[in-house]
Parts: structure tokens; sequence; C-alpha cells
């Protein structure tokens, strides 16, 4: 087969693959590609979950333990409430929540895995202060799960590796060329700094948004978010590195975009009560 015919099937048959693993973001409604399992994904994390509860240390601290299940709970009600009363699809519906704190203050951290697995560890809590700062870094890490993040960014990986490969055949070699030349993989380094730490970027301003919305939806006083993330720019002063080499936006630029959304968000989504 020669190069144009292979290039030809190759193209339409990526496309075809692509629009048909196409979705959107809830909410903000940004276009989204799927190639990955979501269920797979949740049933991976789920294990995955389970080994960290085994090989961290869990904090004996009840009371922290349970305003974080409370501010998950609110959360939880929230967000299901929300998708209900606007007749949508509530993408949480599959989610198994569940809520760990670990005992670890180095580390000033919280994630949340596809399906609703939340962890939060005992350094935070030296950044969010109060109740208030703690359900806005829960809602932005519940953000991350509601949006599907974990499923794009795995779906866009696959295609990225596809793109390569094929750009490397037709090309008759020359990106392992590259790579070989300089000694490192350059193309991927490359690829990393231009094409995915972007997207990575745009995720998490997505998830900032986001977990604006449901921290308002769930009664919480969000004009404390832009404090909690101006208390992390400090505990990372000198620490952070340039924006562009970086999966997240820098604290200026997030900062900067937290304080335009806040006014508005509070207005358009204001807390939802029990019916």
């Amino acid at each position: 087969m020669n190069r144009r015919k292979f290039l030809t099937y190759v193209g339409c048959s990526c496309c075809g693959f692509a629009l048909n693993s196409c979705a959107t973001a809830p909410i903000t409604e940004r276009k989204q590609l799927k190639l990955v399992s979501e269920a797979k994904l949740n049933a991976q994390a789920a294990s995955i979950y389970e080994k960290v509860k085994e090989k961290e240390k869990m904090s004996k601290d009840e009371k922290t333990l349970n305003e974080i299940k409370e501010i998950g709970k609110k959360i939880e009600y929230s967000i299901g409430e929300y998708f209900y009363r606007s007749k949508l699809n509530d993408p949480t519906a599959n989610f198994d929540w569940e809520y760990i704190l670990i005992d670890n203050k180095k580390v000033r951290n919280a994630w949340c895995m596809p399906g609703g697995k939340i962890a939060v560890y005992t350094g935070i809590l030296d950044v969010t202060k109060n109740t208030n700062g703690l359900a806005a870094v829960m809602g932005h890490e519940i953000a991350h799960a509601v949006a599907k993040h974990s499923v794009e960014r795995a779906s866009r990986n696959v295609a990225t590796n596809v793109v390569l490969q094929v750009t490397d055949i037709l090309t008759g070699g020359k990106l392992s060329t590259v790579n070989r030349t300089t000694g490192m993989n350059t193309v991927g380094l490359l690829t990393q700094m231009g094409i995915l730490n972007p997207f990575n970027r745009k995720q998490e301003s997505e998830a900032d948004y986001l977990g604006l919305i449901f921290s308002s939806l769930s009664g919480y006083d969000i004009r404390e978010t832009v404090k909690v993330w101006e208390r992390m720019k400090e505990y990372n002063k000198g620490k952070t590195p340039p924006e562009f080499m970086s999966t997240h936006p820098s604290p200026d630029n997030r900062i900067k975009k937290i304080n335009e959304w806040t006014n508005k968000i509070i207005l358009e989504y204001p807390p939802i009560k029990n019916i």
C-alpha cells in the first residue's frame, strides 16, 4: 500500500472514531474526547483507592473527617439536585462516594478519583483554615471527577500516541531519529509542553470554575476560595515552575480568574435548598 492510501485510510478511521467519541463537559459544555471506558477507569480507581487506604496512615481526627464527609454529602446532594432540576443527566449517577483523611502534614493536597473516591491530606488544612476553605478545595477536586477529566486525559494520551506513531511511519521514522539524535524523548517533551500541559491547565481552570459552582450550590461562601489560593501561593513561594512547563495555571492567573467568576456565580448559582 502506498503512503497516500495509508494516510487516507488512517485519517478516515481516526476521524470516524473521534466523531463517535465526542462528548461535552457538564455546565461549561466544552467539547471532550472520550475514547477510554469510564466504567473501567472507575473500577481501576476504586482498586487503587483501597491500596491507598492500606498504605497510607489514616488520621484519627474524627472531627475533621466528619466535617469532610458533611461537606462531601452537601456537595453530592447539590450536584444531583442541580442536574435533576435542570432536566440533565447527572454525571455522578454511577459514583460510589467515599472520603478519607490521610495523616500527612507534609502534603498540602487533596484529590478525587474517578467515581467519587476522595482523599484529603492533613497538610492542606493549614491552607484551607476553615469550613468554607475546605469546601473550596473539595469542590475543585470533585469537579475534576464530575467533568470526567481523568477519562478525557487518558483518551487524549491514547490519541496523541496514535498520532505520533502514525506520523513517525509517514515521515520514514524522522520522529524516532530526532529522539535518537538528542539522546532523549525530545518529541515527547515537546508534545507535553506544547499540547498536553496546555490541555491540563484548561482542565484545572475548568475545575476551578465548576468547583466554585458546586460549593455555591452547597451553601458555602465561595469568597473564601481566592483566599485559599492566595495562601497556597504563599506556601509555594519560589517553588512554582513557569506556567508553560506546568500542568496547572500560574497562581496569579488562577487568582485573577477566580476573582472574575465569584460574584457572577454567587448570583447565578445560589444554594439549593432541600425540598
